[in-house]
């Protein structure tokens, strides 16, 4: 079983940023992609970013291509979020997930084993 934790969420200004991290525990890090989810009040829970399992490939929405970037340390069992420019329409509870068996370009909620309990970011404009 793996434990998903999610941190580095927060307030901050439109064209500001921030920096979440995500922290696993009970399993083999390295074996997961590993994805960022993310939903706003009264809406769907909807796809950021994934990263495969060696940190070679990702895979954005169009939403966020070119501000944020995905990364992960194997070594600190940790995949980060970075949130450049960011938006009001960013504003949402984010959310990290992992998979042994889904690709990067899986991007619907379902079929991801394991999430996180989620980290708030509220970008004001």
């Amino acid at each position: 079983q793996v434990q998903l934790v999610e941190s580095g969420g927060g307030w901050v200004q439109a064209g500001g940023s921030l920096r979440l991290s995500c922290a696993a525990s009970g399993g083999t890090f390295s074996s997961y992609t590993m994805g960022w989810f993310r939903q706003a009040p009264g809406k769907e829970r909807e796809f950021v970013a994934t990263i495969s399992r060696n940190g070679g490939n990702t895979y954005y929405a169009g939403s966020v291509k070119g501000r944020f970037t995905i990364s992960r340390d194997n070594a600190k069992n940790t995949v980060y979020l970075q949130m450049n420019s960011l938006k009001p329409e960013d504003t949402a509870v984010y959310y990290c997930n992992a998979d042994p068996t889904l690709g990067i370009y899986y991007s619907a909620t379902s079929r991801w084993r394991y999430w996180g309990q989620g980290t708030q970011v509220t970008v004001s404009s």
